[in-house]
């Protein structure tokens, strides 16, 4: 539930106030970390203290405390420092601050496990509101981000995205599997008039501070804000599907918003049936090779980038604007469609985008 490093930052932090060494030891006697190497025997020393079920107990200059937790043991503190009366009040101290630490850590676990489960629909609505009163977490308006780290694990990204400056004690991060982490984002207090722009600063800083920070390349989609926490799980379910739309449609995107998914958003939803009937009304019993001619949808998306301008195109392209006019003819005999014209045009960039739907169904995604 806590990781040793952060009790070893403790420890130290007790170090630098006492000028004391610790060394911490889990209930069952087993060394975890310390701010000096484990002292020979010690081992013996803890165990025997643990049989004794006493709080406090001294050995050849070490002194072993008692770490409870709810009446429980949970670790063992052995201060290396004579056994005085002054002393023993350090030692407490040093309880109550690892016990501290050790219930905060335990604190947040228990709530982001919580908004764990509500993003996987994993509670009931009457379970979800119960639950958050006991854990003090109120409805207010929140919206879920997904980041995906591609290939990447998600352990240092969660880490990031946790030290971030706009991070909150009202925001909480989850990882959701191996490449996937999420923020659920407390956006209450930001003018309705500013939300979206908002919303759309909060993914690009995002991906700026992961690429900056830890070289890590993601994608970033979010949901539409809720106000009630059953609800979060809507947001979670379409911030994924924007993520998934826009590995499809928008690849050269890395933020997308599930209310700016456009014709995409169609498209992902359809039957492959209706998919399949639409290709064969485009395309014929054959789709076009000239598809997977690179030259060509080069071509065909500098042309749709710059509206259908053939002039414009060309110079872009950095060809005489009578060689375009020949490539886009023989893209017309290769297809059926003659793109110069807006209707073509239309059916021929929905049609390829049904296809990147087939294709990607086929593959089983």
């Amino acid at each position: 539930m806590i990781t040793n490093q952060k009790l070893k930052k403790s420890l130290e932090e007790i170090k630098n106030i006492t000028s004391f060494d610790a060394i911490l030891y889990s209930a069952k006697g087993k060394h975890l970390t310390g701010t000096v190497e484990e002292p020979e025997h010690s081992d013996i020393f803890v165990k025997e203290f643990i049989v004794s079920e006493e709080d406090v107990r001294e050995k050849n200059g070490a002194i072993a405390f008692a770490v409870e937790i709810d009446s429980e043991l949970e670790y063992v503190l052995v201060m290396l420092c004579p056994y005085t009366s002054e002393n023993l009040v350090i030692g407490r101290m040093a309880v109550c601050q690892l016990r501290t630490l050790v219930l905060g850590e335990s604190e947040r676990f228990d709530r982001n496990n919580f908004i764990q489960n509500i993003l996987l629909g994993n509670m009931l609505g009457s379970d979800i509101i119960n639950r958050a009163k006991k854990l003090h977490i109120e409805n207010r308006k929140r919206v879920v981000y997904v980041i995906d780290t591609g290939k990447n694990s998600n352990e240092i990204a969660v880490e990031l995205v946790k030290n971030l400056a706009d991070i909150r004690s009202g925001d909480f991060v989850v990882a959701m599997d191996e490449h996937n982490a999420v923020l659920v984002k407390d956006v209450e207090d930001i003018d309705p008039g500013k939300l979206q722009e908002k919303l759309a600063s909060i993914a690009g800083s995002l991906v700026d501070n992961l690429l900056a920070e830890a070289m890590i390349k993601v994608r970033v989609g979010y949901g539409n804000p809720t106000d009630i926490l059953p609800k979060i799980a809507e947001s979670y379910q379409e911030a994924r599907m924007a993520l998934e739309v826009g590995r499809l449609f928008y690849v050269e995107k890395e933020i997308m918003a599930y209310d700016r998914l456009g014709i995409g958003r169609l498209i992902y939803q359809l039957p492959m049936s209706l998919c399949e009937m639409f290709i064969h009304e485009v395309f014929g019993n054959e789709v076009p090779q000239i598809l997977d001619d690179e030259e060509a949808m080069s071509t065909i998306s500098k042309f749709f980038e710059n509206n259908l301008n053939i002039s414009e195109t060309a110079r872009q392209l950095y060809v005489h604007r009578n060689t375009l006019v020949y490539r886009l003819e023989r893209i017309e005999k290769a297809i059926g469609l003659d793109i110069r014209t807006f209707d073509d045009a239309m059916i021929f960039k929905i049609a390829t985008m049904v296809l990147a739907h087939i294709k990607d169904s086929r593959q089983g995604r």
